[in-house]
């Protein structure tokens, strides 16, 4: 699952560059704030294999204006290291490695 280059940022973590897109539009599950939001990350030049981050934050889009803090490129440089540290290797072809940092997350009722 390449991500396409299109509505993509850069970032450079520890010297190697990836990219990363959080979705404009949230799922339906989202946009009622009833699941959290998440974003994908690639390595720049060899894209292999997807890191899919679930955050503990709703989508900042989400249709009932619950509370949302935007995903900074710190956030994603966190999640980056976090998932290398953990086992993502981002030029290894492989099904999408996922990171759940959805704990404390509280669905809107």
């Amino acid at each position: 699952m390449a991500l396409l280059r299109k509505r993509t940022r850069r970032i450079v973590v520890d010297g190697t560059a990836y990219r990363w897109r959080l979705p404009g539009r949230p799922t339906y599950f989202q946009g009622l704030a009833w699941s959290p939001c998440t974003f994908a990350v690639e390595h720049a030049d060899t894209p292999g294999m997807t890191l899919v981050v679930t955050t503990n934050q709703p989508h900042p889009s989400n249709w009932f204006g619950g509370e949302a803090t935007p995903v900074l490129p710190s956030d994603v440089a966190q999640a980056i290291q976090l998932a290398l540290r953990a086992g993502w290797t981002p030029t290894a072809p492989g099904s999408p490695f996922h990171l759940d940092q959805s704990a404390g997350f509280a669905p809107s009722s």
